[in-house]
This record gives structure tokens, C-alpha cells and sequence, in this order.
């Protein structure tokens, strides 16, 4: 796990992260089949979009053999990445997910990695979580005060009842998976949901390997 122990690679507004994840850009999910040591591993790397559950389906159904998911994204559609969790655990019960070394599973991705019954995050592998959110447009905010500052009220408060419905299914879907609650009371909802104008801008935390643990994010390892 980097950390500011690590130098010049490490995020200075998100310390416990590196300046640049390994998290794909794809702008959709690829999903890539392969033959590793002996195995066969479902790739899945780039961002969980709208569309993904129809080719998660056709290539699990495909490859029955599978079996392990390793992921690299930098998130996407939460709900999406809720679907792919809890298909893998319904339907592929004994399908590892692994983050393998220097690969990064970041928000809609957490979700899609706990569906797995056994779950691996490598050292070095990140997972990266924020507060479930959509207050995430500074500018957007402080324009529509300037404009309206009772539309700005309302706007705050639409985004907030969203915001709670997000949270609930999240943490709703994230405790049936095993995580423990503590995630989300001792890490997740420390995290700022904007960049704070002060000198603490962190908005995201990678979590070490006992913490990994400690939570019951990773139950196994190599």
C-alpha cells in the first residue's frame, strides 16, 4: 500500500493514496478473459457503465469456468456496480474477486469487488473509497447561491434526500456483502464530500492492508 512514506507518488490532498491510480481509462468496463497460472480470470478494468450487466451476464455465462474477477476502476454508476456485486454472489458464489498489485478499485467498483464470497487485495492494491455523495460540484453550488440564493436552498436539500437514498442502498448492499459497519461509520463518512477550501482537501482514503482486513473488506489472501 503507498503511503506518505512512499515520496513523490503520493495524492498531497489525499495522503493515503497515490498521485495516479492504476484504475483504467477506459470510459466502459472491458471485460477480457484469460488464462493466468493455470486459471481461468475474468479482466475487468474501466468504468462501470449503464450497459455493463448484460455483458457481465453473457460472459460469465459463457466462461462458467471462471474463476476469478480482478478489477481496475475508477468507479461509475453505483448502482450498476450494486447489480454486478450482487450477481457474482448469487449466481458465481465461488468466484474470487482479487485487486492484484498496483490496480485500484475506486466507489462503483467497491461494490462490484464485494460480491465476491472470497475477496483478495494484493499489497499494493488499492481500495479506494469516498462518502456516497452527489454534492460534488463546488462551482455549480456557489453559482446557484449567486444567482438564487432560496434556489440554492432547495437545490442543497434535493441533493441531500438524494444523497441519503444513495447511502442507504449502499450501505444496505455493502453490510449484507460482510463489510463491517464500522467502514462506514470510522472511515467512509470521515471523508469530505467536496474539497474542503482549508488545508485538509482529502476526499478519498486507500485503506492499508490491516485496515483491509479489519473491516472485512479482503477475507483472504495468497
Amino acid at each position: 500500500m503507498l503511503t506518505a512514506a512512499a515520496g513523490p507518488t503520493v495524492d498531497p490532498k489525499n495522503p493515503t493514496c497515490p498521485m495516479q491510480p492504476d484504475w483504467s481509462t477506459n470510459k466502459t468496463m472491458q471485460l477480457t478473459v484469460k488464462s493466468q497460472s493455470g486459471m481461468k480470470v475474468l479482466m475487468a478494468e474501466g468504468a462501470i457503465d449503464k450497459g455493463l450487466m448484460p455483458r457481465l451476464f453473457q460472459t460469465l455465462q459463457a466462461n462458467p469456468d471462471i474463476s476469478e474477477i480482478w478489477l481496475r476502476s475508477p468507479g461509475g454508476v453505483a448502482s450498476v456496480g450494486n447489480v454486478a456485486g450482487r450477481l457474482i454472489r448469487k449466481n458465481y458464489p465461488n468466484v474470487v474477486t482479487r485487486i492484484p498489485k498496483g490496480w485500484a478499485c475506486f466507489s462503483a467498483c467497491n461494490f462490484m469487488f464485494m460480491g465476491g464470497t472470497v475477496r483478495i487485495v494484493e499489497p499494493g492494491g488499492l481500495y479506494m473509497v469516498h462518502m456516497f455523495t452527489h454534492l460534488g460540484d463546488r462551482a455549480a453550488i456557489k453559482e446557484e447561491i449567486q444567482e438564487d440564493a432560496d434556489s440554492a436552498v432547495d437545490m442543497i436539500g434535493d441533493i441531500e434526500q438524494s444523497s441519503a437514498l444513495l447511502a442507504s442502498d449502499d450501505n444496505d448492499f455493502l453490510i449484507r456483502m460482510g463489510v463491517s459497519r464500522k467502514l462506514l461509520t470510522d472511515v467512509m463518512y470521515r471523508q469530505k464530500a467536496i474539497e474542503g477550501s482549508g488545508d485538509d482537501k482529502s476526499t478519498r482514503r486507500c485503506l492499508t492492508q490491516a485496515e483491509l482486513f479489519q473491516y472485512n473488506v479482503a477475507n483472504a489472501s495468497d
